[in-house]
């Protein structure tokens, strides 16, 4: 029964009633414009309110001063002007009975000089972050005291714009960087002991109180065990949080474990796919004992039940979903009305994340609604009229198609030529690192299955079966086949990233692996290659290898390589490929000119994307009302497909995802919504 379920209970947060246990944490998807959270970070936000959950915190984090400037596009807390966007937000998030804050940061030398108005990077010490790499100014007096200030005034701004509290970011942030032996060399009131490290948290506090009162609600994100050689580990931790209880300002404590200065210490605090899932729950279970403080957490909670857990166990007071309800942002309404099992699943993939620092706004790898929320619906509307539709492919693009279309309440018919769906998600999840994304499928078939679309598997279709069939649209979700043919001579001498993954091709003696695509095919490909045992060496024209799979993707590969016989090369091009003996040699030249060098190698594996398997699209074209023309126009904003070229046509006909282009999922999945949404 939902009224005994541990999520679903009341928590009391000073004067505040959270009307359940769940909560996404702080996180910025890089929605404002020009630092200002308008309609889309509304949106966004008010989504997952109207759905149930019970706080909503926003940014991660808004800035509080402008030597801090954004690292991404972050709300800019130090500008008046902020106060009615963000009053906007909260207004109607309240509306929906979600309480709403905001998490408050100086980012310290977590930033760059060459940003925002070219001002020094400060820090309590001239140590130099290695993620963003700006050699900060050791704060002076006048800087702590104008900072102090800073918070204070952005609190104010925040109580004023309807805020139900705030919460101050201190992990790999300023506050901690005071907090850390590691980055604070100091002399005096704010350097040396524990005590004169946490000082300047504790004035920052006292400021802040001293503008907004005693009821309004403040907190504190930290972390409580650096687990970096030369940090302060958990006791001091506790600590920490008990000289921030004394000081009578905080009223809750979110906590974390680790740090967040390199790409590797930010995958331990927020794990991606591969890696285990809760891994600091039981920390934060142990830290919630050592205080007498609410507890919120957050790190890869992806599911219901272990959530349940977290709260039935008395682990945490809130429990922080954040990345989940970036998949989906209806987990409490489904919670409530006994949906759980159609809770679309955070596979993990950390494409949201990864994305902001790559391409500058998050999305979710399967759900493409999310951050588009003023065009693209999460709730899919029924039809006006029913139609039959036919989809040719079950990878990724086919079944969101067919999801989509059943969610219409359309008849659809799904003709797949292997014997189950998947496309190229069955060959990514081969990978253990990668098997959670066989999750986009299952659940894909899940829900068609509960909307009645027809599968025929086995079935390779020609444009004579499609037609038969008497459809009102026709979507083509063919996929691709890996291309290989990128050489000046001895194409048919090298093997796919793919015949590695599906093995089909084993590994042997000595590799090179040509990546000329930079995804996860390469990375998949090269760990089974290391695994097997080969000698491996990728090589990459690129001046960085796997710029796609990005940096947080990226550290289990590099962990789990730099254990095997695997050399990284960059700056370098296979240019072909010739038989000698048993072996094969391999000419590699540059782009960047005057270069001619050899390798003798056993095999050489390429990774050069995909080209579309599209022959019965172009069967289909002419005999279609709008000859496969898709209108961009009308696709961008949202609105139907109306284009008619032939008037005899009997059927609409699109293509969608890599029967188009070599892309990735998240596009084929947007593809297939922006499109069927209509039909």
């Amino acid at each position: 029964m939902s009224h005994k379920d541990p999520l679903l209970q009341p928590f009391q947060l000073k004067h505040l009633t959270l009307r359940n246990r769940i909560i996404t944490t702080a996180h910025e998807p890089a929605y404002p414009e020009a630092g200002m959270p308008k309609d889309r970070y509304r949106a966004y936000h008010v989504e997952r309110a109207k759905a149930g959950v019970a706080l909503t915190m926003t940014a991660g984090s808004a800035t509080v001063s402008k030597d801090s400037p954004p690292v991404f596009n972050n709300i800019l807390a130090y500008k008046d002007e902020v106060v009615p966007y963000l009053k906007d937000l909260v207004d109607e998030c309240h509306e929906h009975g979600t309480a709403v804050m905001i998490q408050l940061t100086h980012l310290g030398r977590r930033t760059g000089w060459s940003k925002g108005d070219w001002l020094p990077v400060v820090s309590p010490s001239h140590e130099r972050e290695a993620s963003h790499r700006a050699f900060p100014k050791q704060m002076e007096d006048w800087d702590i005291e104008r900072i102090i200030k800073d918070f204070a005034d952005a609190a104010e701004r925040m109580q004023a714009a309807g805020m139900d509290g705030i919460e101050i970011e201190a992990y790999g942030h300023l506050h901690d960087q005071f907090w850390s032996p590691l980055t604070n060399t100091l002399e005096g009131p704010y350097g040396g002991s524990l005590q004169n490290r946490v000082r300047f948290t504790l004035d920052v506090l006292e400021a802040i109180r001293a503008r907004v009162g005693t009821e309004f609600i403040v907190g504190v994100r930290f972390t409580a065990d650096q687990a970096q050689k030369g940090g302060f580990g958990f006791e001091e931790g506790v600590e920490i949080a008990k000289l921030l209880k004394a000081s009578g300002h905080i009223d809750f404590l979110n906590v974390i474990r680790g740090h967040i200065d390199t790409d590797p210490g930010l995958t331990d605090v927020i794990p991606v796919m591969g890696m285990r899932n809760s891994p600091h729950l039981d920390f934060a279970g142990e830290f919630r004992s050592s205080v007498d403080m609410p507890v919120f957490h957050a790190a890869k909670i992806p599911d219901v039940a272990t959530a349940r857990h977290a709260i039935a166990e008395g682990k945490l007071d809130m429990v922080g979903m954040t990345r989940a309800h970036l998949a989906d942002p209806h987990i409490v309404r489904k919670i409530i009305e006994g949906r759980e099992e159609q809770i679309r699943p955070c596979v993990g993939a950390t494409y949201c994340l990864d994305r902001i620092y790559q391409a500058g706004d998050a999305f979710c790898i399967h759900n493409a609604a999310t951050g588009r929320e003023l065009t693209m619906p999460h709730d899919i509307p029924k039809a006006d009229v029913k139609k039959k539709v036919v989809i040719v492919g079950a990878g990724p693009a086919g079944m969101e198609a067919a999801r989509v279309a059943g969610e219409r309440g359309h008849e659809v018919i799904v003709l797949e030529a292997a014997a189950q769906a998947g496309g190229q998600l069955l060959l990514t999840s081969q990978s253990p690192r990668r098997q959670e994304m066989i999750s986009i499928i299952d659940w894909r078939m899940a829900e068609c299955e509960r909307l009645g679309v027809e599968f025929r598997f086995n079935t390779w279709a020609e444009a004579a079966d499609v037609t038969t069939l008497k459809p009102d649209a026709v979507i083509i979700a063919t996929g691709g086949y890996p291309h290989t043919e990128i050489l000046e001579a001895g194409n048919e001498l090298v093997v796919s990233a793919w015949d590695i993954l599906s093995g089909d091709v084993k590994p042997k003696g000595k590799v090179l692996l040509f990546d000329d695509a930079g995804d996860h095919a390469a990375m998949q490909a090269a760990e089974v290659i290391a695994d097997s045992g080969a000698e491996l060496e990728v090589m990459t024209p690129d001046r960085a290898f796997a710029p796609e799979v990005m940096a947080m993707n990226l550290v289990p590969y590099m962990r789990a390589m730099q254990q095997k016989d695997v050399t990284f090369t960059v700056t370098f091009r296979l240019e072909s490929v010739q038989k000698e003996g048993d072996g094969l040699v391999a000419r590699v030249g540059s782009d960047y000119g005057g270069v001619e060098k050899y390798r003798h190698v056993d095999q050489v594996v390429i990774n050069h994307g995909t080209r579309p398997l599209d022959d019965i699209y172009f069967d289909l074209k002419g005999t279609s009302s709008n000859a496969g023309e898709v209108v961009y126009e009308d696709l961008i904003v949202g609105t139907p497909q109306t284009k008619v070229n032939n008037p005899d046509g009997a059927f609409q006909l699109f293509r969608i995802g890599d029967a188009v282009s070599s892309r990735n999922t998240h596009a084929a999945i947007y593809d297939a919504l922006r499109l069927v949404k209509d039909i």
